[in-house]
């Protein structure tokens, strides 16, 4: 199957190109376009030093009519990809947030289902067995009621090899638009699509990266999501670990029921220490590579043309959630939001095919 990737602006492009390099049921193509000269980064540069074929623009690559596309594009420049990639026949998946505006989101849901292919949200913790067995601990009454959830998804900030993270023109805001999102999917998957009926945000910029000429955006930030069953969930989404820390990133969940308090821990260390050469923390993962789940998930569905989930309308629930955020910001006020009810096709983490 002849899969294509559209850009290598997001950090995670990289990773997605070397797992689809060593599939054996995979023809890989690739193209970046937009990259900046001479960016050692990005570009044919990269995609000869990973060892993958390379055109030189979208539409050549398009042209070769690829069965699906990944979009790792800047944020604002989703849309455009997904719709070219949609008008090609090809099945999306698309890096998150899946849009910066919600008539963004909603046009590259409809050119999808206009073109009868799918559309996936890139949101690999959801296929992360604890979260599955989490999700069963909610459905068989284990924890009870669920009462509150705090979801914790922290990074260093953006590296100077990717400076448009911190580009609101670019990325559509900061650390709010960076990591709410993955927290927001799990809530979606857990309440089965319910949406909060009020977000109140609360931010600062006392983390951001560079001087002062440079965009200024939240660094860090705190949501707090209020559900009409009495559910209360907050999200802790800020650039707070430092450059020594042991890893980029990491996500938690706390969820607290009734009966049972579970603790999910999506990217645990399967050894922690010091080392003394580097006079800095030791870190090792002990986790499944959730990329890679992700990838199969979204290549079986376009394989047999099935639904890709997380899909679009999971991509705009939590979309929406993020830019009631903003507005919160704005406002310095609770925002009551619509909680509209969205067709749910399903948030099952269940690899179709």
């Amino acid at each position: 199957m002849k899969v294509a990737v559209l850009s290598f602006a997001h950090v995670h492009a990289a990773t997605y190109m070397e797992l689809l390099r060593d599939r054996g049921d995979v023809e890989l193509i690739t193209t970046d376009p937009d990259a900046p000269p001479g960016d050692p980064t990005r570009g044919k540069t990269l995609a000869d030093e990973l060892g993958v074929t390379y055109r030189a623009g979208y539409e050549e690559v398009l042209a070769e009519r690829p069965r699906a596309v990944v979009v790792t594009s800047e944020n604002t420049r989703h849309r455009q990809l997904v719709e070219q990639a949609a008008a090609a026949g090809a099945h999306v998946l698309c890096e998150k947030p899946l849009a910066t505006t919600e008539d963004d989101a909603r046009a590259m849901i409809e050119a999808c289902e206009r073109a009868g292919v799918s559309l996936m949200t890139a949101y690999p913790v959801r296929f992360h067995p604890a979260f599955a067995a989490l999700r069963h601990t909610l459905a068989d009454g284990s924890l009870g009621s669920l009462l509150s959830v705090h979801g914790v998804n922290n990074s260093s900030a953006p590296g100077p090899d990717r400076p448009w993270f911190a580009d609101p023109a670019r990325a559509g805001g900061g650390a709010i638009m960076d990591h709410t999102v993955h927290i927001a999917d799990l809530l979606d998957v857990l309440l089965d699509g319910e949406q909060p009926t009020q977000v109140y945000a609360v931010a600062n910029t006392l983390l951001t990266r560079g001087g002062a000429d440079e965009p200024k955006v939240e660094s860090a930030g705190l949501l707090t999501l209020t559900y009409a069953r009495g559910l209360v969930a907050t999200i802790d989404c800020s650039w707070s670990h430092p450059s020594s820390h042991p890893t980029w990133g990491g996500l938690t969940l706390t969820c607290v029921g009734d009966r049972a308090l579970v603790e999910f821990d999506a990217f645990p260390p399967l050894l922690d220490g010091y080392d003394t050469a580097r006079a800095a923390p030791r870190w090792e993962h002990g986790t499944i590579n959730l990329d890679a789940a992700m990838l199969d998930c979204f290549l079986a569905a376009a394989r047999t043309g099935q639904r890709a989930h997380p899909d679009g309308h999971t991509g705009l629930r939590t979309l929406q959630t993020v830019l009631a955020a903003y507005e919160s910001l704005r406002t310095r006020q609770p925002v009551v939001t619509s909680a509209a009810a969205w067709p749910r096709h399903g948030t099952s983490p269940t690899c179709p095919g």
